[in-house]
């Protein structure tokens, strides 16, 4: 048996933070993942980029049955701090739309970062450890793989979601939280695009490629303001990715195609400056004209003379554009979707050392929380934040 102060379970993003952090306490510390290297699914995040945080960084920004729960971690190591561990190391990195910061080279100079950190401060990491039981004892937890017991006084749960499983994504970790009495929010796929009705893929399929602005709205009333990408199966693009989180099955997503615009005096100036132009050809100055057609024969609406519209003809064509009321056939799932929604039920856990209240020693971090965030760099400073609150304690 091999004994250590702390075992965490997941190399990930979280995991190696919360090892990184309690190895400066000089605890020693065993990672341990049945994945055959550490950080796969951050090497192939932001398109093998990595958008590792974001320069604004709030609670609003993530989605949680507690929503305040995070708040605590997030204060505590901010985007900033994890900025700065990249500059310690000489990373250059760029920052996109919305505060959304990349690598300029690749993923692989974080994890190299995060792997030479654990390096320096000796902390062991065991691939291919296939985990096949957890036991609590009298003096700590006795993990057991294939064929190897380990010993700690603490625990830490940084397994990841549900997403992506041809990447090694399992239900571990939810698994340990129902074995020691915790609750769980049923988890289901965000950040993930959706699929279309049959119906509804006549009008929208051959659209495949067409990218427009649009201020997408869930039926809670969470809005985003993003681009929407038309495929072959359905809806993506951050747009969709965004809303997705915040969708249920058999819920309508409203989309409105022209954000930026007071459509009625748009349609007045038309009347005043263009009578004779059919309205379909003076809104296909600001939307692509194949979107606009079949948005047209989706709406079953007649392409007229400006002149020519009454007004039930006009407040049809604001509907039809500005209010777009649609039913998904559902996601794509797990098997494309960036995260999952739900998880081990924060209500349990310490906001500010990530502990189980219930099972002293346990602790769970990153995305097997009940802690989404946002695109945009939020999911990753959360597993930072967290992995360096248990590390604080562990």
């Amino acid at each position: 048996m091999e004994n250590f102060d702390v075992i965490i379970i997941g190399a990930g993003a979280a995991g190696l933070m919360c090892a990184i952090e309690a190895g400066k306490r000089g605890r020693s510390v065993c990672v341990l993942d049945h994945a055959s290297k550490p950080g796969k699914k951050l090497l192939i995040s932001g398109g093998g980029k990595c958008n590792f945080t974001n320069y604004s960084i709030e609670a609003a920004n993530y989605l949680s049955e507690n929503p305040h729960f995070c708040k605590s971690a997030l204060a505590r190591f901010t985007q900033w701090d994890f900025i700065a561990m990249l500059e310690a190391y000489g990373i250059p990195y760029h920052e996109r739309e919305h505060g959304q910061l990349f690598c300029d080279n690749k993923a692989r100079d974080i994890l190299d970062m995060l792997l030479a950190e654990c390096n320096k401060l000796g902390i062991v990491i065991r691939c291919n450890s296939h985990i096949r039981e957890l036991e609590k004892g009298a003096d700590g937890f006795i993990v057991k793989t294939d064929n190897l017991l380990f010993a700690a006084t603490s625990v830490v749960i940084a397994t990841g979601g549900l997403s992506i499983p041809k990447m090694g994504a399992t239900a571990f970790g939810l698994q340990i939280a129902e074995q020691f009495g915790l609750a769980v929010v049923s988890p289901r796929a965000g950040l993930v695009p959706f699929t279309l009705h049959d119906y509804d893929k006549v009008f929208y399929q051959p659209l495949s490629g067409v990218s427009v602005d649009v201020l997408i709205t869930a039926e809670s009333g969470q809005s985003f303001r993003e681009a929407l990408l038309f495929t072959h199966r359905g809806l993506s693009g951050p747009a969709a990715l965004q809303i997705s989180s915040y969708w249920l099955p058999g819920e309508y997503i409203e989309i409105n195609l022209l954000p930026a615009m007071h459509l009625s005096d748009y349609i007045e100036q038309g009347c005043s400056e263009h009578p004779k132009q059919s309205w379909k050809n003076f809104f296909a100055k600001v939307l692509p004209k194949r979107l606009l057609e079949a948005r047209m024969q989706d709406a079953g609406l007649q392409e007229q003379n400006l002149n020519q519209l009454t007004d039930k003809a006009k407040s049809a064509i604001i509907d039809m554009l500005q209010h777009w009321r649609l039913k998904p056939n559902g996601t794509e799932g797990y098997r494309t979707a960036e995260v999952t929604v739900g998880g081990v039920d924060t209500r349990a856990i310490s906001s500010r050392t990530m502990q189980a209240n219930a099972a002293e020693g346990l602790y769970f971090i990153g995305e097997v929380l009940d802690v989404t965030g946002h695109l945009g760099g939020y999911n990753f400073q959360w597993a930072w934040a967290s992995g360096y609150a248990a590390g604080q304690v562990v």
